[in-house]
């Protein structure tokens, strides 16, 4: 029966074995670990909160989808909040917005508005364009959830 004395320098030898193979583990993972699949699609979520912006972050997410190869490349969140929600309302929406949303839904595109904004403005959901979805714990909550979830931030 070995000493404590005698058996510690084992100890030691086993512990930075352990450690360097902790070390070359974690390093594997983290090299490897968060690398996605060619076939994995690409996770964008945009965020538009100026009016007179929604037109322009409107084309850009036409234009990621089409240099990306097609809807089956990229996921798209489109988060508004703030005066942009107004571009969003069915009545006040100009037909160039109307049907940028509708063709953008079509290729898989989901738009979101910030339940707070929708408060603040007095609207109702049932005035947004159709299938507009509500950001029910708000809109910048939102945007930090999908950032959670591995979405790319985007704010033209």
């Amino acid at each position: 029966m070995r000493d404590i004395a005698s058996s510690w320098p084992l100890a030691l030898i086993r512990a930075r074995q352990l450690g360097r193979n902790a070390i070359i583990a974690l390093f594997a993972l983290a090299l490897f670990g968060g690398i996605a699949v060619a076939d994995d699609p690409i996770k964008v979520v945009y965020h538009v909160s100026d009016e007179d912006k929604v037109g322009f972050v409107l084309n850009n997410i036409q234009n990621h989808i089409d240099g990306v190869g097609g809807e089956d490349a990229i996921k798209v969140v489109l988060v508004a909040h703030g005066p942009a929600v107004k571009r969003l309302v069915d009545i006040d929406a100009v037909d160039r917005v109307r049907n940028a949303v509708a063709k953008l839904q079509g290729q898989g595109v989901v738009v979101e508005a910030c339940a707070k904004t929708l408060t603040a403005f007095d609207l109702d959901p049932d005035e947004l364009l159709a299938d507009i979805r509500i950001a029910e714990r708000g809109g910048v909550t939102r945007i930090g959830e999908l950032q959670t979830q591995g979405y790319v931030y985007i704010r033209p």
